[in-house]
């Protein structure tokens, strides 16, 4: 049983770093002289858009007045390529495309389990169903009760939500792109002449599930970071009422300080406690991604056989390290955001 469950973990392992070997010469050693570090960065941390959305702007093709390839998104209309000029763009990027892959997985794995869990509440279910009701029981529990003593209930279906959501995004960026995955099989194809040419399809598919981790971007976090801000907010007023405003600030505090107490506290601290929610997950999950794409890249770069078998050892410890941080910092942004909620529901 154990020499099963070796070969199946040297298995996974081989497979993501034979994607990741793929997927760094696809995107930056094109030609073997060369190896460019920050194209290989920026194809797999940096964002770009797939379908083109833009509310109230005008299409310009290559050749006409205007067309700029440098400062606008352009994208490809069977052969002509144009991009958008003026108006309101909403293009849908790859990190988009990956939450939205995310959220699919989510309503795929809890919907079923709650209507295995709800059938009968007090038998014992499957595998399945105790896997996921042990999760939201711990979280329920040691997360949400513990902060917000016996007011928890109304902010279980948000810090869940809030939990899961950022941990699949976390995840769906360390394990093996299928969209990557399949271009890259289809390239493999086209090299050894089975097939002519990858068709345009899987390159497609290969940009809407292009591996990218969401919470990479600090548009991603933010928004998240937001919402607790909006609703620490409102759980103050709703709590304490208007009196919020005054009680913002602590008894005792003297009378010529009281103005600037009120603005540091009503109005800095909680703003400073979302960006830090903001900073910390962004930081973390970018940090490991870019650790372990320097050690790969070490040995496209030094063209060294004796380099390789370091750098895949290393990038093996660092990537199992992201994936305790991925759910590391999942239940501390969904710990802080109920402990944040619990320290304005009463006055000071």
């Amino acid at each position: 049983m154990e020499n099963n469950f070796k070969h199946r973990l040297f298995a996974t392992i081989s497979i993501i770093f034979f994607l990741s070997f793929s997927s760094l010469s696809a995107s930056g050693a094109d030609s073997e002289e060369s190896f460019d570090f920050s194209e290989v960065m920026a194809h797999h941390l940096g964002d770009a858009p797939i379908f083109p959305l833009n509310f109230g702007g005008t299409k310009v093709f290559e050749g006409e007045t205007g067309f700029d390839a440098e400062h606008y998104d352009v994208f490809d209309d069977h052969g002509k390529r144009y991009h958008y000029l003026g108006g309101f763009d909403m293009h849908i990027t790859k990190r988009v495309t990956m939450m939205w892959i995310a959220s699919f997985f989510l309503f795929l794995i809890f919907i079923p389990a709650a209507n295995l869990i709800s059938k009968d509440p007090k038998k014992v279910g499957n595998k399945f169903a105790s896997c996921v009701e042990a999760f939201v029981t711990y979280l329920k529990e040691n997360v949400v009760d513990s902060s917000l003593d016996h007011h928890g209930h109304s902010y279980y279906h948000y810090i869940l939500s809030l939990f899961f959501f950022i941990l699949f995004c976390n995840l769906f960026g360390l394990i093996p792109s299928l969209g990557e995955l399949t271009v890259a099989g289809s390239d493999l194809l086209v090299s050894l002449g089975v097939v002519s040419e990858t068709p345009h399809a899987l390159h497609t598919f290969g940009e809407i599930w292009s591996g990218i981790t969401p919470t990479g971007d600090i548009g991603v976090t933010l928004a998240l970071a937001s919402l607790t801000l909006l609703i620490i907010y409102a759980t103050a007023f709703s709590y304490q009422g208007i009196s919020f405003v005054a009680h913002a600030v602590p008894k005792g505090v003297p009378l010529p300080l009281w103005p600037l107490m009120w603005v540091l506290e009503f109005v800095v601290t909680h703003i400073a406690r979302s960006f830090a929610l903001t900073m910390r997950l962004l930081a973390n999950m970018t940090a490991g991604h870019v650790m372990i794409l320097a050690l790969l890249g070490f040995i496209f770069m030094s063209q060294s056989y004796f380099i390789a078998p370091v750098s895949v050892l290393s990038s093996v410890m660092i990537y199992f390290l992201e994936l305790l941080v991925a759910f590391l910092q999942a239940f501390i942004f969904s710990l802080l955001t109920t402990v944040f909620i619990g320290t304005v529901m009463h006055r000071h």
